[in-house]
């Protein structure tokens, strides 16, 4: 329930830490605590459920947290995860994503 103690916690042990958004989980969550994060992981289909479609939003998603990164000079990476495959893996990339599952 405290992401930004969570955070703070796992890099005080000396390890990376990564953050998860789902499709309806809103940007704004993370703003507070980018700085601190190594990885963003942006969901592009709700977890738990296989065999579901790309949600096309996750394009726009992966672009607005890149421009969150580079506005703070950050440099961290973004995953996207859910119906990946060769019709928007392109789109991704250009997005801003550096690893695809």
């Amino acid at each position: 329930p405290h992401l930004h103690r969570s955070l703070q916690t796992i890099r005080g042990l000396g390890k990376q830490v990564g953050v998860t958004l789902n499709p309806a989980t809103p940007l704004a969550v993370i703003e507070p605590v980018i700085r601190l994060v190594d990885l963003v992981l942006v969901m592009s289909v709700n977890p738990g459920f296989g065999g579901q479609a790309f949600i096309p939003d996750a394009v726009d998603r992966v672009a607005a947290v890149r421009r969150m990164a580079r506005d703070r000079g950050l440099s961290l990476r973004i995953e996207v995860d859910g119906g990946v495959g060769p019709a928007n893996a392109g789109a991704l990339y250009a997005a801003g994503a550096d690893t695809l599952v």
